[in-house]
C-alpha cells in the first residue's frame, strides 16, 4: 500500500480549492452522551502471527495489516451537528479534544475532561508534540503512514484508500468531498481515477487530525471500508515551493504577534537614524525609509567632499543661490582633474586625501613644525627644530662627521 502522491497514468485528476466546511455553530448546549456505557463491542482482528507488535499494535508475521479481510467496519460515527457541545473542558481551560468523540463512542458527555466539538483553527495548542488528541508524536511515520504522526512536518493531507467507484471522477470527488468537508475547511481535493485513490488536504492541520480519526474505517455511499492514512510529502516542486513559502509566512506572522511594541519603535528609530528619515512623534514617514544603494553612495561622497570644503577653508553654503546638482557635477569634474585615476605609488588615492587631511588639521592645530623657529634667547642664533612624532628623520649615526 503506497500513500504517496503517484504521477496518474491514464487516471485523470481533479482538484477543488478552498472547500468551505461547516458553518460554526450559533450556541453551543451541553454534549449529549453518544453511547451508552458497555454498546459498543470491541472486535479484535484475528491473530495470524506469532510476535507482537507493540509499533504496530498488531500481531506480526501472519497476513498483511492492511488486507481487506482484516478490516472492520467502525460500529460508530460523529455527527457533529447532534453531539458537538459544551463539557467540563470548557471551564477547565483544557484545550484538547476527545479521541472518543471524533470516533463517536463517547459515554460521558458533558462530563468529558476533553472538549467535544471541531478543533478551532484560532486556538494554538500548548505542546507541538502532541496532537490534537494529547497523544504523543513520533520523529518519524510509520511505515504504512497510520498512527499518530511525526513532529517534524506539518502534515495537512489524508490518503483514502478502497474507495468504491461507482460515477466519473466528478462524481466520485463530490462524495469524498460531501464526507470529508463536515470535519473542517478544505484546501484542495485530488481524485485518481480507477485507482480507487483520493487525497485531501485541509487548511488546518488540526482539522486533518481530527478528521483521520473520524473516517477511520468509515464508508462513505458504497458501504466500503475506507483506509485512512498520512499522505506523504509531495514530489511536486511546485508543491514543495509553496508549502516552505506558506510556513515562512506563518512564521512571520507569529513572531510579529509576540514581539513587543516598543522593541518594533525601538528598531524603527534605529533604521530611521541610519537611514537619515526624520521621525514625528515617534514613528517613521513612509517611503522616507526605502533607501537603495546609489543613495548611500551617493551620501557617502557628499559627506567626503564636505570634509574636504571645510579643509579648504570654504564653507558650502557660500553658492546657495547655485542648484545644488551643478555645485555636485562641478566639484565631480574638479576632482576627475585633480586625483590621477591610476596612482603610481605605493600608496593609494584615498590614503594620500586622508594623510593630507590628517596634516591639515596638525596645521591648524598648531602641532605640526613651525615654518620660521624663533631665535635663542641667550645666544640670539636659530634653535634646531625639535622632533616631532617618532623623529625617523633625524637619526643619525654619533661616529659620523
Amino acid at each position: 500500500m503506497s500513500t504517496d502522491h503517484p504521477e496518474p497514468t491514464g487516471a485523470m485528476t481533479t482538484t477543488v480549492q478552498v472547500i468551505a466546511g461547516p458553518k460554526p455553530l450559533k450556541k453551543l448546549k451541553p454534549a449529549r452522551k453518544q453511547v451508552k456505557p458497555g454498546q459498543v463491542e470491541k472486535k479484535e482482528a484475528p491473530q495470524t502471527g506469532q510476535v507482537y507488535n507493540i509499533w504496530y499494535n498488531k500481531w506480526a508475521g501472519g497476513d498483511r495489516e492492511d488486507s481487506y479481510s482484516n478490516k472492520t467496519k467502525s460500529q460508530t460515527r460523529c455527527n457533529i451537528r447532534k453531539d458537538a457541545g459544551l463539557t467540563r473542558a470548557n471551564t477547565t481551560g483544557m484545550k484538547y479534544y476527545c479521541l472518543f468523540f471524533a470516533r463517536g463512542c463517547c459515554p460521558y458527555g458533558w462530563e468529558c475532561e476533553y472538549l467535544h466539538m471541531l478543533p478551532d483553527a484560532a486556538v494554538v495548542l500548548p505542546d507541538n508534540s502532541k496532537d490534537c488528541f494529547a497523544r504523543d508524536k513520533f520523529a518519524d511515520y510509520r511505515d504504512d503512514m497510520g498512527g499518530v504522526g511525526s513532529f517534524q512536518r506539518q502534515n495537512r493531507t489524508l490518503y483514502i484508500g478502497r474507495i468504491k467507484e461507482t460515477g466519473t471522477g466528478p462524481e466520485t470527488e463530490e462524495v469524498v468531498k460531501r464526507h470529508f468537508k463536515e470535519w473542517g475547511d478544505i484546501e484542495k481535493i485530488r481524485v485518481l481515477q480507477y485507482r480507487s485513490v483520493a487525497f485531501v488536504t485541509y487548511v488546518n492541520e488540526l482539522s486533518a487530525q481530527f478528521a483521520k480519526e473520524s473516517m477511520a474505517c468509515q464508508s462513505l455511499d458504497n458501504d466500503e471500508i475506507l483506509n485512512v492514512r498520512w499522505a506523504t510529502e509531495d514530489p511536486n516542486p511546485t508543491s514543495k515551493i509553496s508549502e516552505q513559502q506558506r510556513l515562512e509566512e506563518i512564521g512571520q506572522k507569529a513572531i510579529q504577534e509576540r514581539m513587543d511594541p516598543r522593541i518594533i519603535d525601538a528598531i524603527r528609530s534605529v533604521k530611521a537614524l541610519e537611514d537619515g528619515v526624520e521621525l514625528n512623534d515617534g514613528e517613521v514617514f513612509e517611503g522616507q525609509g526605502e533607501m537603495d544603494e546609489e543613495g548611500d553612495e551617493e551620501d557617502q561622497s557628499r559627506g567626503a567632499k564636505r570634509r574636504r570644503l571645510e579643509m579648504e577653508g570654504d564653507s558650502p553654503d557660500d553658492d546657495m543661490d547655485e542648484p545644488p546638482s551643478s555645485r555636485l557635477r562641478q566639484q565631480d569634474q574638479q576632482q576627475q582633474q585633480t586625483t590621477p585615476s591610476n596612482p603610481l605609488g605605493l600608496l593609494s588615492a584615498d590614503t594620500l586625501e586622508s594623510l593630507k587631511y590628517f596634516a591639515e588639521i596638525q596645521k591648524r592645530n598648531g602641532t605640526g613644525r613651525p615654518l620660521a623657529p624663533p631665535p635663542c634667547a641667550k645666544s640670539g642664533s636659530v634653535a634646531p627644530p625639535q622632533p616631532t612624532g617618532l623623529g625617523l628623520a633625524d637619526y643619525a649615526s654619533d661616529d659620523e662627521d
